[in-house]
């Protein structure tokens, strides 16, 4: 698949007609078997790009001046589904906001389009961002490109499918992260998957799961690329009160891992579930560092209780999604069913109908987890463990550049291995939520393939399953992160 690097080069000089890349591209997305999309973009988005290569033959040297400083000129980008995109339906993969076309783009939309990026469409999605799977979207689950009876993870499934090389249906895409939501299907699909820093990257926009967990970021075939596409979506918005500015949002002046000190944690290698593959093929990724010069040792976090911090972010993340999902009802926007009777029972019937299981029964627990008698038992205390898991971090990430772990214990599962068996699903999250419990960044890169897959997969590589690895740096330290990846990537062949 070409890299974003490649593409905006090709249209500048004239070596890529972008509206035949774009069409190419809806041609592989037509014939997928994978369900990457719910919503496609196709007649603007041909429009777009062949307005763009009309203005690049009409004066190649205003052409130059006009557009010659876009980062992402002509690169075909998907959008997950909670995005807000204007002109474009945005259903969070949910059967209660079917038919809702949202006025407005959120910020990371205008920036790609600023950036003279093309919209592709919407990416299917684990509903309202609630899974681990891609298995609770209203409009079917998406399928690994690896191996098509597995999954390919969640909830951002749909974009790191697009855009793994197996499928190439997307030349970049944007995911969200609350507990692993671009990592995790990074992992599973073998591409990169970038959670920036809490604040970095401006919400508005995004339909909210769990605020203060959640944050938009990059998924890609490469490091170069993700690392590109965060450059892009970094920018300060007085939309988002937690939106920071910084001035220096990427240090390359350096390269390589040479002189750096990584951490093992051995609480994620030896946590309940961990495949013996996987911790041989990330114990092997740390001797890799090492050849390239980093210090790595293994190290103990003693406060950091992986159970804990887990059962505080699932507590945490339904409590928030009670509320924010409170606004779904069907009576200004979205599922409209029956004849309307009073208001409760009008209320209750679209939500039921409009909400799946897994929505629902998140909704209830969280309002359960808020509502008198138990707030103080279950919300407050959840707080405060993740207090005890954001100090943990940051003593670590002052002794050490990085932290190494395994992304997610254990491979692709099967499609419907886990789905009936819910605790099952948020046990897989155990690696991926303490990040978001402290705001810290994290990228997942493959590092190795096992050998698991049952070979019917959708393109080269198919019955071998990518196994992830986690780096994970301080506050507003992607640069260190990205470095370390791409150090990684260059030196390791899959």
């Amino acid at each position: 698949m070409i890299t974003a690097t490649e593409v905006v080069a090709g249209v500048k000089s004239g070596n890529i007609s972008c509206e035949e890349l774009v069409w190419r591209i809806y041609e592989r997305i037509e014939r997928s078997e994978l369900n990457c999309f719910i919503t496609l973009n196709k007649a603007a988005a041909l429009a777009e790009a062949r307005e763009e290569d009309k203005r690049r033959r009409k004066n190649e040297r205003e052409y130059e001046k006009e557009n010659g400083r876009k980062k992402l000129l002509g690169v075909p980008v998907a959008v997950k589904d909670s995005i807000s995109t204007q002109g474009i339906q945005t259903t969070c993969a949910s059967k209660i906001l079917t038919g809702y076309v949202p006025p407005y783009d959120a910020t990371v939309v205008e920036a790609l389009k600023r950036e003279g990026a093309i919209i592709l469409g919407k990416t299917n999605m684990d509903e309202f961002c609630m899974g681990t799977s891609t298995e609770t979207s209203f409009y079917g689950p998406t399928k690994n490109p690896h191996d098509l009876s597995r999954v390919p993870g969640g909830s951002s499934g749909g974009s790191a499918a697009a855009v793994s090389p197996a499928a190439g249906e997307a030349v970049l895409a944007l995911g969200s992260d609350t507990g692993g939501s671009i990592r995790c299907p990074a992992s599973f699909c073998g591409v990169v998957g970038l959670k920036p820093t809490y604040g970095l990257v401006s919400r508005y926009g995004l339909i909210a799961y769990a605020n203060s967990l959640e944050q938009i970021g990059p998924l890609a075939s490469n490091v170069s690329d993700a690392a590109l596409l965060l450059e892009v979506l970094a920018v300060k918005d007085e939309r988002d009160s937690t939106n920071f500015s910084l001035e220096k949002k990427n240090n390359r002046e350096k390269e390589g891992v040479k002189g750096m000190k990584i951490g093992v944690p051995r609480e994620f290698l030896e946590g309940e579930g961990v495949s013996p593959e996987v911790k041989k093929a990330v114990w092997n990724a740390v001797q890799r560092f090492e050849e390239l010069g980093a210090e790595c040792e293994e190290v103990s976090l003693p406060n950091l209780n992986l159970k804990h911090a887990l059962a505080a972010y699932y507590i945490i993340a339904v409590s928030e999604a009670s509320s924010n999902l409170a606004r779904f009802d069907g009576l200004r926007y979205g599922l409209r069913t029956g004849k309307d009777e009073d208001w409760h029972t009008t209320f209750s019937r679209i939500r039921g109908e409009g909400f799946g299981e897994e929505v629902k029964r998140r909704i209830i627990l969280g309002t359960y987890a808020l509502s008198a008698g138990y707030y103080g038992k279950y919300y407050l205390k959840a707080l405060k463990v993740r207090t005890l898991v954001k100090n943990e971090f940051e003593v670590a990430l002052k002794r050490y550049d990085l932290l190494a772990t395994p992304t997610m214990p254990f491979v692709a599962f099967r499609l419907g291995e886990r789905i009936k068996d819910p605790l099952s699903l948020y046990l897989a999250d155990v690696n991926t939520v303490p990040v978001n419990l402290a705001g810290v960044p994290s990228l997942s890169l493959p590092c190795e393939s096992s050998g698991a897959g049952a070979g019917v997969g959708a393109g080269a590589g198919a019955g071998k399953l990518p196994i992830g690895l986690q780096l994970v740096g301080g506050h507003f330290e992607e640069w260190k992160i990205l470095r370390a990846g791409l150090a990684f990537e260059q030196a390791t062949t899959l």
